[in-house]
C-alpha cells in the first residue's frame, strides 16, 4: 500500500494564506514570521510535528488518539516545552507551546490553538473531509467552539486534580486546548 501523495493544508489552516494574530502579545499569526509572510510556509506539507502538554490528561488522551489513527502526513508527537522541542524548534516560543496546541510542518510553518486542530485532523485519512469542513463558514464556529469546549475541560480538570495553580493559567479558554 503506497502512501498518498502530500495534499495542500485545507484554507484556514494554509500558512501561505494570511492568518489572525493568536491573541498573544507579541504572537506571530500561523506562517508569519518577524511581522511578514514566512516563505517556507508555501510549501507542502508532508510531516508534522504535534508539541502537546504532557501534564494535562486532555493532552495526553489526544496524543494516544491521533497516534492510533491511520495518518496521510506523518504526526510526530512531542512534548511541549521539552529539552527535545526547544534543540527541534530553537526560534520558537516553547512558553507559548504550552499555552495552545502547536503544530510545526517540515517546512517551517507554524499552526496554532484551533488550525493546529484542524491541521492535525487533516493528517489523519478518516478525519481529513471533516478537517475541509471546519474551514468552512458552516465549520468553523464548530471547530472554535470544540477547542474552547476543549479548554474548558483542561481546566476544571486540572482544577480538581492538581489545583489551580497546577496549569499556571495555561488551562484557561483562551488556551486554546483541546
Amino acid at each position: 500500500m503506497s502512501t498518498p501523495a502530500p495534499a495542500p493544508a485545507p484554507a484556514a489552516c494554509d500558512p501561505a494564506a494570511p492568518a489572525q494574530p493568536t491573541g498573544r502579545p507579541g504572537a506571530q499569526p500561523a506562517g508569519w514570521q518577524a511581522g511578514r509572510p514566512n516563505p517556507a510556509a508555501a510549501a507542502p506539507v508532508t510531516r508534522l510535528t504535534v508539541l502537546y502538554d504532557a501534564q494535562c490528561s486532555l493532552c495526553l488522551h489526544l496524543r494516544q488518539w491521533l497516534s492510533r489513527q491511520r495518518q496521510l502526513v506523518p504526526l510526530e508527537l512531542i512534548p511541549a516545552a521539552s529539552e527535545q522541542a526547544e534543540r527541534r524548534f530553537p526560534g520558537l516560543d516553547h512558553a507559548g507551546t504550552l499555552d495552545e496546541i502547536t503544530v510545526i510542518g517540515d517546512a517551517g510553518q507554524v499552526y496554532r490553538g484551533t488550525s493546529a486542530w484542524i491541521v492535525c485532523l487533516w493528517a489523519l485519512a478518516e478525519h481529513r473531509p471533516k478537517a475541509h469542513w471546519l474551514t468552512t463558514p458552516a465549520g468553523a464556529p464548530f471547530a472554535r467552539g470544540t477547542v474552547l469546549a476543549a479548554a474548558k475541560y483542561r481546566e476544571a480538570t486540572a482544577a480538581r486534580t492538581m489545583g489551580a495553580a497546577h496549569c499556571g493559567g495555561r488551562c484557561g479558554p483562551a488556551a486554546g486546548h483541546g
